[in-house]
C-alpha cells in the first residue's frame, strides 16, 4: 500500500482472490470498523486522526481466515484483526491501512464441559457465560465491556476484569488453556498452542497471528448478590474494600471503590448514595451475603442497596459501573475527563498492603479532585491488591504526563492508556518469546504494524 495510485490494483486483486467471504468496501463502514474507544485519550483521538483500513472482511469460519491470510501474504497486505472494537488504546486502529479482519461472524462454541469452554474467537462473553451456566458453570472474569466483547479480543487486548478479586489476570498460569492461531504466511498454517505457550500471543495486541479458537478454564456459576456500602471517609472505604477482598472464605466478583466526586457520573444510581459518601460495589455470593453486614459495620459503613441473585437479570448492573465502565460514564457527562491505569505494589506478603493502601491515601490526597480515586481489586501472585483506573480532569498533555510521571516516582506502576505502542504502555517491554514466535507466524511484519518500537513495518513497493 505504497501510494495511492497503487492502492485500487492491489485491493482489487486481493478482493478478487476473497470470492464467497463477507467483504465491505464502503468507506463509511470501513471508517467505523477501524475505530475503537481510544477516543477516551485526548493524547491519543489526534494521533489516530484518520488511520483508517482500506477493506473489511469477516471471515464465518478459519477455512476463510486462512484464505484471507495467503491473500494478504501473497500481496503484502497490513493485516488488523478486530473483535468487537472495545478496547481503548487502539489496539485495533490501523495505522497502515490494509485489511481489518472482522472475527465477529466466528461465534461457535464446539464444546462446553464441566471446568472448561472451547469457543471460536467471535464469542461474546456474555453469550458464553450464558451458556456455560446451563450446566452450571460460568467464565473466569470479563471487562465490563462483556456484554459486547469478543473472547479473542479480550485475550489480544485485555487483561482482567469482573471475577479478578478471586482468579486474577489472563497472564496468570491456568486462566488460557489453549489458543489456536493462523499464521499470515504464503502458505497460512493453523497452529495449536497450550499451556505456557498461549503466552506467546496472549496480550500481544494482534500482533502475533490470528486467534480463531479459544479454551478457558471456567469457574463454578454462584448466585451472585450485588450491594452497594457507603462510607463517610473515603481511606475507610478503601480500607473495607482491601479487608473484603482479604476474606478468603467469602466468595468475590467485584470490589470496586469510588471517591465522592464520581456517583454524580452515576445517574441511575444516585438515589443510593447520599451525596458526600464514598461508595464501595460489591458482587458477592448469596452464600457470603451473612457474613457481610459485621464487616461493614467494623469499618461504619452503610448497606444502602442489595439486589438478590434471583433478580439479576433485571434492571440495573453494578458491572456496568466498574472497571473502564466507569470512564465511560464520566465521559457522557463531561468529555474533558480521561483516565489512568494504576496498579499500587503489592505481595504476598501482607505487610506490603500497608503500603498500597498508604500510597492510595497520599494520591488521593495529592492530586484531589484533578485525579479522581477508583480503586478496583484484585488478586495479584496469591495476594490482593488495589489497582486503580483515576479519572482525570484533562488540561494539556504535558500535566497528564507529569501526573504519569509523579505516580511512577513513588512506586506506583502506570499502564499507560494514551499510548498505542506496546512497550510505551504497561508492558515497557516485549516478551522475547512473544517476538521470536512472531518471526515464525509474520515473517512480512504484516500484522498491526506500527504498534511496537522494535517492529518496524516496511511499506511493500
Amino acid at each position: 500500500m505504497a501510494c495511492a495510485s497503487c492502492v485500487s490494483p492491489v485491493l482489487d486483486a486481493l478482493i478478487n482472490s476473497l470470492k464467497g467471504i463477507e467483504t465491505i468496501t464502503d468507506s463509511a463502514q470501513v471508517a467505523k470498523l477501524s475505530q475503537d474507544y481510544h477516543t477516551f485519550s485526548p493524547v491519543l483521538v489526534p494521533k489516530l486522526e484518520g488511520k483508517v483500513g482500506d477493506i473489511v472482511v469477516r471471515p464465518a469460519n478459519e477455512a476463510e481466515v486462512i484464505k484471507v491470510a495467503a491473500a494478504c501474504a501473497k500481496h503484502r497486505v497490513p493485516v488488523t484483526v478486530r473483535g468487537a472494537g472495545t478496547g481503548n488504546y487502539g489496539q485495533c486502529v490501523p495505522l497502515h491501512g490494509g485489511v481489518i479482519l472482522d472475527m465477529t461472524r466466528m461465534q461457535e462454541i464446539p464444546w462446553i464441559k464441566p471446568g472448561v469452554a472451547r469457543v471460536e474467537a467471535g464469542v461474546k462473553l456474555a453469550a458464553l457465560d450464558k451458556k456455560a451456566r446451563e450446566i452450571g458453570w460460568e467464565i473466569r472474569m470479563a471487562p465490563s465491556t462483556y456484554r459486547t466483547a469478543t473472547i479473542g479480543g479480550f485475550i489480544a487486548g485485555g487483561s482482567g476484569g469482573i471475577g479478578s478479586i478471586q482468579y486474577g489476570l489472563l497472564t496468570d498460569r491456568g486462566n488460557i488453556l489453549a489458543l489456536r492461531v493462523v499464521t499470515v504466511e504464503d502458505e497460512p498454517r493453523a497452529i495449536e498452542l497450550r499451556g505456557d505457550d498461549v503466552q506467546k500471543v496472549n496480550h500481544a495486541w494482534g500482533i502475533n497471528g490470528i486467534i480463531t479458537e479459544v479454551e478457558i478454564p471456567l469457574a463454578p456459576a454462584y448466585p451472585w448478590a450485588e450491594v452497594i456500602v457507603t462510607f463517610d471517609e473515603f481511606m475507610t472505604a478503601a480500607k473495607f474494600g482491601q479487608a473484603l477482598g482479604n476474606a478468603d472464605g467469602m466468595i468475590k466478583k467485584l470490589i470496586s471503590v469510588f471517591a465522592s466526586e464520581i456517583p454524580q457520573y452515576f445517574h441511575a444510581l444516585q438515589e443510593y448514595i447520599p451525596e458526600g459518601t464514598h461508595p464501595v460495589f460489591l458482587i458477592v455470593a448469596e452464600s457470603s451475603l451473612e457474613f457481610l453486614p459485621g464487616l461493614v459495620q467494623q469499618y461504619d459503613g452503610q448497606i444502602t442497596y442489595e439486589k438478590p441473585a434471583e433478580e439479576a437479570a433485571k434492571g440495573i448492573h453494578l458491572a456496568e459501573f466498574c472497571w473502564n465502565h466507569t470512564t465511560l460514564h464520566a465521559r457522557s457527562v463531561d468529555t474533558a475527563i480521561t483516565y489512568l491505569q494504576s496498579m499500587f505494589p503489592g505481595d504476598a506478603w501482607v505487610g506490603l498492603h500497608l503500603r498500597s493502601l498508604q500510597l492510595v491515601e497520599h494520591m488521593y490526597h495529592y492530586f484531589g479532585d484533578e485525579v479522581m480515586m477508583h480503586l478496583e481489586f484484585f488478586r495479584v501472585n496469591g495476594a490482593v491488591v488495589p489497582g486503580a483506573l483515576q479519572l482525570v480532569r484533562y488540561t494539556t498533555e504535558e500535566r497528564l504526563n507529569e501526573i504519569i510521571r509523579y505516580h511512577e516516582e513513588q512506586g506506583v506502576s502506570i499502564a499507560n492508556p494514551h499510548t498505542y505502542i506496546i512497550e510505551d504502555g504497561g508492558r515497557k517491554v516485549i516478551d522475547p518469546e512473544q517476538l521470536k514466535f512472531k518471526e515464525i507466524v509474520d515473517p512480512y511484519g504484516l500484522m498491526n504494524p506500527g504498534k511496537s518500537k522494535v517492529l518496524q513495518f516496511q511499506i511493500p513497493n
